[in-house]
């Protein structure tokens, strides 16, 4: 494992990307990039939990750690992932403390939580390092809990100091749409937000995330007190350097 966790915890700063065509080949080529982490996403990505192993493994001899956003806390959907051997889980919609609780029910063993045990999984070194991994999957898995609903700036307190609840990530999108200012990032509304998130997560002793969309954001988003930062997405990758190629040997071609 490559402890995001115990990283977070001692308050560096930890830059990610999205991954969502569901290929091995742009984990593995995103992964050499210099990312501290990355996250495969089975909410909106292309690939389905069936490819998820063959990016974890396209990820595993390289430095970048891997999370896994699943589709919802439904405790079988955590479990699959976490013993293909993701290092942590993302949520999304979060909206109280109980759906948080369910979440990092999902996460942990007996008696922290209720995940099924297995020991001939990917995780465990097929049965080889169980006893290692049980011992040390508390204080290693990574707990991540979506604020992007209206119904969470209400509970913003309660979730942040569950204990398994390691990282609280806002949702831009989904957050802004649900305020009623979608895309609108400089609006006081989701700016008070932000600033309620990172300060319940930080009287908890927890840390707070986020996905945004221009690199240039990231100071502003850093002095907020944010420390598990994303921007960007493979997809993205391909599509601007496809778009921008394509451009220019247009203007050559213009120019013939």
């Amino acid at each position: 494992m490559k402890n995001l966790k115990k990283r977070l915890q001692q308050g560096e700063t930890l830059n990610g990307c999205w991954l969502n065509l569901g290929s091995p080949i742009t984990a593995e080529i995103v992964g050499l990039a210099g990312f501290d982490w990355v996250l495969i996403d089975l909410e909106h990505g292309a690939g389905s939990e069936r490819d998820v192993v063959f990016q974890l493994q396209a990820l595993e001899h390289t430095p970048t750690a891997a999370l896994v956003r699943v589709e919802s806390s439904e405790p079988q959907r955590i479990h699959r992932i976490l013993d293909m051997g993701a290092e942590g889980i993302m949520c999304p919609k979060i909206t109280d403390a109980a759906g948080a609780q369910r979440v990092v029910n999902g996460l942990h063993y007996p008696p922290h939580g209720n995940r099924g045990v297995a020991k001939m999984v990917r995780a465990t070194g097929f049965g080889q390092h169980f006893d290692s991994y049980y011992q040390q999957a508390r204080e290693t898995v990574l707990g991540v809990v979506q604020i992007e609903t209206v119904a969470v700036l209400d509970h913003l307190d309660e979730v942040a100091a569950i204990e398994g609840v390691d990282v609280l990530f806002i949702g831009p999108a989904d957050l802004s749409m649900e305020l009623g200012i979608f895309g609108q990032f400089d609006h006081p509304r989701f700016k008070e937000a932000l600033q309620e998130t990172v300060n319940a997560a930080q009287k908890a002793g927890k840390a707070t995330g986020i996905l945004f969309f221009n690199p240039a954001d990231y100071q502003r988003y850093h002095d907020l007190g944010i420390r598990l930062i994303a921007c960007g997405a493979d997809a993205t990758f391909v599509a601007d350097g496809a778009r921008s190629l394509a451009k220019t040997l247009a203007g050559f071609r213009s120019k013939l």
